[in-house]
């Protein structure tokens, strides 16, 4: 008999009856409202210190921007502080059952994206966490990150409160919603823009619908075109990435003649290796490219630090590009609670977590390993690098729009969930009631004050000199 990766349970084929009762059953041991504590532990693991733990295998001299990107404000430092939440949830109440996590599903790893159809889609985009795991930590991390913003943008408790609830009750339904169907129906579940448009519609004022139609030709402006135009000029008559350091250094600035030339080869075959893992016609397809250049990028807030290059492609001539980006892959945050990763490297981690997780995934993703500048070899996972994407501006959200958002991200999560675990029992250990909903209200505002005090003791660290902070 066979064991789930994610439940753990032999996987004997239950009744619905015999996995709704294991979802209820869970009650008892973890009452929905006990899901509102969060206490922190006396000897809870000092936050700067998982940081700086975090750091130490990164690049030194990108660490400050790092610690200043996380300084600016307390949702930029819980962009980056998924390890301290991780931390934190091991002591939460958890009910049993497991999923595929993403590990870091904060509001703004949500957001449109393109599907190889070439339709827009809204989804989940950030899989460096992921790993199986509670799904309750999933849906904590996303509540408490609302808060955050709210705050910032000056929302009331009630207001906060509103957007909360509205979320996880979009969780809570969906996932009763996916439990009534059969598995193909929940895999071939995704959520577009035009079902978006109908789902949403009449929620939304002239205003909204017209900020969603600016937000849908932004996201189709933000191809790989765009990015190509931003991100490269022609020198001597060929197309070169363009310098800005210390955030994009072409390799070429990096290392001098000799080892460049050894890390370029290295790259190179990256790229050769890692084709023959993809679909055939996409592998036919990356190969009608040749590689043009090579930079190192810094990418995000929590991902600043770790070894990302782009990868210029050219294929019929200098003005038609393909952009990929190699970004390293470590530890998932949730390991050291959760256990270790059965995938040989944590590219393929990455990549196997990602195409469960998401409805549609990038044609070109894939994985790899690279033998760095330091002569160390680093597991990579490779995508295009950007793709049809719009992205949500939190600081721009009234409640009603955040409250909207909150629904959205809410669905996607739960049909993520629904793919890898049981979603029959988790179903049935939310219940039709607002009891859970109503505890992740209380915890995310619980959770909210505990960045905020984490935040600073960031900025008490860069005072005293303990950490070092540059601001780009």
């Amino acid at each position: 008999m066979t064991k789930n990766h994610l439940s753990g349970d032999e996987t004997r084929h239950l009744t619905p009856q015999e996995r709704a009762e294991r979802g209820r059953a869970a009650r008892s041991d973890a009452p929905r409202s006990s899901h509102a504590e969060f206490k922190p532990p006396p000897k809870r693991p000092d936050p700067v210190e998982i940081i700086e733990r975090q750091s130490a295998t990164r690049v030194p001299e990108l660490v400050p921007i790092r610690y200043g990107r996380m300084s600016e404000a307390p949702f930029r430092f819980y962009r980056g502080a998924a390890a301290i939440m991780a931390s934190d949830l091991a002591e939460t109440p958890r009910s049993g059952f497991k999923v595929q996590c993403c590990g870091d599903a904060h509001m703004l790893n949500f957001r449109l994206l393109a599907s190889p159809e070439r339709h827009l889609m809204f989804d989940i985009n950030d899989f460096d966490e992921t790993l199986p795991g509670p799904w309750e930590w999933d849906v904590k991390r996303l509540s408490a990150s609302f808060v955050i913003a709210g705050r910032a943008n000056g929302f009331s408790s009630k207001e906060r409160a509103s957007v909360v609830r509205a979320t996880v009750q979009s969780y809570r339904e969906r996932m009763r919603a996916f439990a009534g169907m059969g598995n193909l129906e929940v895999w071939y579940t995704r959520l577009d823009l035009d079902e978006l448009r109908q789902q949403f519609d009449p929620m939304l004022s002239a205003g909204l619908r017209e900020r969603l139609t600016r937000t849908e030709k932004r996201a189709r402006a933000h191809d790989t075109l765009q990015v190509f135009e931003k991100l490269t000029h022609v020198v001597d008559g060929r197309r070169r990435i363009a310098p800005d350091p210390p955030l994009l250094v072409r390799l070429q600035d990096l290392l001098p003649d000799r080892e460049r030339g050894d890390l370029e080869k290295e790259i190179s075959h990256l790229i050769e290796r890692y084709g023959q893992i993809l679909q055939t016609d996409r592998r036919f397809l990356l190969e009608q490219y040749r590689l043009a250049d090579i930079a190192r990028k810094v990418v995000g807030v929590g991902s600043v630090g770790t070894r990302c290059w782009i990868i210029l492609m050219l294929g019929k001539d200098d003005e038609d590009p393909l952009f990929l980006q190699a970004k390293e892959a470590d530890e998932s945050v949730l390991a050291p609670y959760v256990g270790r990763s059965t995938f040989r490297t944590q590219g393929e981690r990455v990549v196997a977590g990602q195409r469960l997780m998401q409805a549609t995934s990038d044609i070109f993703l894939g994985w790899e390993r690279l033998t760095g500048m330091d002569g160390k070899q680093r597991d990579f996972y490779i995508r295009q690098l950007r793709d049809w994407k719009g992205i949500a501006v939190a600081e721009d959200m009234s409640p009603k729009r955040m409250g909207l958002f909150g629904q959205l991200c809410g669905a996607t999560l739960a049909r993520a969930h629904a793919r890898s675990g049981d979603r029959i029992a988790i179903a049935a250990y939310l219940g039709g009631g607002d009891t859970f909903d109503r505890a992740l209200v209380t915890f995310a505002e619980l959770y909210a004050d505990q960045n905020e005090k984490d935040h600073q003791a960031l900025v008490d660290a860069i005072k005293t000199g303990r950490v070092q902070a540059e601001a780009a």
